[in-house]
């Protein structure tokens, strides 16, 4: 860990104690007129120290995020890694590993990581996280260290309002075949599976991919190729509410740039792309349906710029993330909170006269 990092407590004797009153230590509101996402967080006196509050009033918090699917807390300080894993502590007891990895992030402290080591001039699409894991992180965390000195916004989309607005034959159609995502490993392109999955051990592989429903199949070269068929929606499983959850549109071949996708598909052939997804029955996704399917995202994205200190808590299978490339040093540090399980989120079962 670096200098920049090392921690700084406060004198006890500083710090605002939080009691378990109805006082209103923390105010929630809109970031700004008619945006609903994120809710803005802030404190209502000086001093109030965010984890402890939060560890109080995790109800509270679980109500807010549970109704916006995201929330920013600004002006309480949340600056390095150790403030950012005490609020982990006090709202989601702890933060996971990054298991089955697939972009590129460094470590920062225990399970902190940046948030993505992409070059700045790369814009991340939506997206919601290992959302192709059988778990997953219901709790995303992010910080703001260093904000960049232009763009590096981390846009939002609500995923629920992302379901309603896909057209009933396409998103029926899904709800129907499920998605499938191909990973090729091993071209030199991405991460190796060795990252990507922790070891170098191609048994731990194979045991890992039979006990989280992967297909695998060893090429020569020390090449791995995985397949996983997975839903694309659920229902939230407090509100119910059906929420668009799934990479289909992340890693299709045709949300990268145009020259980018050009480039992978020349140098690899279709088969053999590092990521390419599919319907769940294996046949390619029309491309007028990726059109489809990217402007749902697009039309949903609410952007915020960053302050030093700001915290940001996403219910990440209400909301999707995203990166806006940036200018200038940005630091954004990462974690993940809450796994929860695909087998405990309710279905969301095709219309019968689905066209």
């Amino acid at each position: 860990m670096t200098s920049a990092f090392k921690k700084k407590e406060l004198p006890l004797g500083k710090r605002r104690q939080v009691d378990t009153s109805s006082e209103p230590w923390v105010s929630f509101e809109e970031l700004a007129p008619g945006v609903s996402l994120p809710r803005l967080a802030r404190p209502t006196l000086p001093g109030i120290d965010l984890a402890e509050w939060a560890r109080a009033h995790r109800p509270v918090i679980e109500a807010q995020l549970n109704q916006a699917g995201a929330i920013l807390f600004r002006g309480f300080g949340i600056h390095s890694p150790e403030a950012m894993n005490r609020l982990i502590l006090g709202i989601s007891e702890s933060a996971l590993p990054y298991e089955e990895r697939s972009s590129p992030r460094s470590q920062v402290s225990g399970n902190i990581y940046t948030s993505t080591d992409h070059p700045p001039s790369e814009r991340i699409f939506l997206h919601s996280e290992q959302s192709y894991n059988l778990a997953f992180p219901r709790h995303l965390y992010f910080c703001c260290v260093t904000p960049s000195l232009e763009g590096g916004e981390t846009p939002l989309a609500d995923t629920r309002r992302v379901f309603e607005r896909i057209p009933a034959p396409v998103r029926e159609r899904f709800l129907e075949k499920g998605y499938t995502y191909v990973r090729n490993f091993g071209s030199n392109f991405g991460l190796s599976w060795q990252t990507a999955f922790q070891t170098d051990d191609p048994a731990t592989v194979e045991a890992y991919c039979r006990r989280h429903g992967i297909e695998f199949e060893w090429r020569d070269g020390n090449r791995l190729r995985t397949r996983q068929v997975r839903r694309v929606a659920a229902r939230h499983p407090v509100t119910g509410e059906a929420t668009w959850f799934n990479h289909a549109t992340f890693f299709h071949l045709s949300t990268l740039p145009r020259e980018v996708g050009a480039a992978l598909l020349a140098e690899f052939g279709e088969e053999n792309l590092p990521n390419n997804t599919y319907y769940g029955d294996g046949s390619p996704i029309e491309p007028e349906v990726m059109e489809t399917l990217r402007a749902a995202y697009e039309a949903e994205q609410v952007s915020f710029s960053w302050e030093r200190g700001d915290a940001l808590l996403v219910e990440n299978t209400l909301a999707a993330h995203a990166r806006s490339s940036f200018v200038g040093p940005r630091l954004i540090l990462a974690g993940m909170a809450a796994l929860f399980a695909w087998d405990a989120m309710p279905g969301v079962t095709p219309a019968p006269d689905a066209a």
